[in-house]
């Protein structure tokens, strides 16, 4: 039965390999998850253990969970779980509302028992209930279905928590934001983040240096010799180039989850803003972009070559505005964005275009493709898979 669980992580694009297969079924008879009264393990035991054995990063959770709930959908073990709950069982005709008093007087169901009544309801049940206490409905205080009251019961078939009383969750998906092709949120774009750091002790003396001290004790017969080294830090310095307005607009919340994490992970950071492509200038302040501007050809000569060189942007514009002289939508400018863009990237060796844009319309952008070619297709999704490869990229 396990081979078919194996080859079903596989087909599910887990990097799951043998040894690690091997090493779950090592632990399967070691007994790490014992058997029930019926000589069968409980599911939530073996999901935790296979997880545990098989999967080696957090971000392929949502991946395991599908493929876990895919591979066991038909395998009988604690409930019949190969059972559809009809839809017209959980059609939601009203809603129940009891006092805190009607609420204390229901009475809760420890987790075997409440797993074990459940079963007997899906032999049992043939019909639709609705504000009952006992079978799988609608509205009532039993402890299986949706828009109901109970203490410590099994939700089925409701949109969102109400009570947050239920202790399981029919189909609940968990972990979906690990996966590495969803939008990021401000913690997940941090651990992408810091695939690019590089440490080094600088500063004054202020750690212990313990293999030297012992060293040195020892050599000093015996007489405690301490020795300090400075701290180490991230020295690893960045130069963000943001594009903003028009249409990153639909954009800002994900670029200043991004621009937040960056923020906080690099200590070393500089930022610009530019609109659509790079020209001749760029700012720091939206509200006095045109009073307050910062040369372009200021900006590589200020920051030396081992910057990291960071443009986010949906690169999403008419192709004449990087192509041709006087082509930005706001002024006249006097060269062409290609040709800034490519006094950038040969400034700063090391860089990188992120683009928020979802990857599947990138073909369709004329001007997407023109970025391509002069960030010498170093073009990266705003994901979580994106950043990495991104920040692989980087820190060669």
């Amino acid at each position: 039965m396990l081979i078919d669980f194996f080859y079903t992580l596989r087909a599910a694009k887990l990097p799951v390999s043998v040894k690690e297969f091997l090493v779950l079924l090592e632990a399967l008879k070691a007994n790490v998850v014992g058997p029930n009264s019926d000589d069968a393990f409980k599911i939530d035991d073996f999901y935790y253990l296979a997880r545990t054995t098989m999967v080696k990063d957090e971000k392929h959770f949502d991946k395991f969970d599908r493929a876990f709930g895919a591979y066991f959908k038909g395998v009988e073990l604690i409930a019949d779980f190969t059972k559809e709950v009809p839809l017209e069982w959980l059609r939601k005709n009203l809603e129940l509302e009891l006092s805190p008093e009607e609420k204390a007087k229901i009475d809760k169901l420890g987790w075997d028992e409440l797993m074990e009544t459940l079963k007997k309801r899906f032999e049992e049940q043939k019909e639709r209930h609705e504000g009952g206490s006992k079978w799988i409905g609608t509205g009532g205080t039993s402890p299986f279905g949706a828009n109901g009251y109970n203490p410590q019961g099994i939700r089925i078939g409701q949109e969102k928590s109400r009570n947050k009383s239920a202790v399981k969750v029919w189909d609940k998906r968990a972990y979906q934001d690990y996966d590495d092709s969803q939008e990021l949120g401000t913690r997940n774009i941090k651990v992408a983040l810091r695939r690019l750091r590089k440490f080094a002790r600088e500063g004054s003396a202020e750690e212990l240096d313990l293999p030297d001290t012992i060293r040195s004790t020892a050599a000093n017969a015996g007489w405690l010799d301490i020795k300090m080294i400075p701290e180490r830090h991230n020295n690893v310095k960045v130069l963000l180039l943001m594009d903003v307005g028009g249409t990153m607009d639909e954009h800002i919340a994900r670029v200043e989850e991004m621009f937040s994490a960056a923020k906080a992970e690099f200590k070393h950071l500089e930022f610009y803003y530019f609109h659509n492509c790079v020209y001749d200038f760029m700012w720091k302040n939206n509200k006095r972009r045109f009073a307050e501007k910062f040369s372009t050809l200021d900006i590589i000569r200020k920051y030396n070559k081992d910057y990291k060189l960071i443009f986010i942007g949906d690169a999403t514009m008419s192709p004449y505005e990087i192509l041709q002289p006087g082509g930005s939508v706001e002024y006249n400018n006097a060269e062409a964005g290609a040709e800034w863009l490519q006094r950038l990237t040969n400034a700063f060796p090391k860089f990188a275009w992120i683009n928020p844009e979802p990857q599947g319309v990138w073909q369709y952008r004329q001007s997407i493709a023109v970025i391509q070619q002069l960030m010498a297709q170093r073009m990266y999704p705003l994901t979580l898979r994106g950043l990495e490869e991104a920040m692989r990229l980087l820190s060669k």
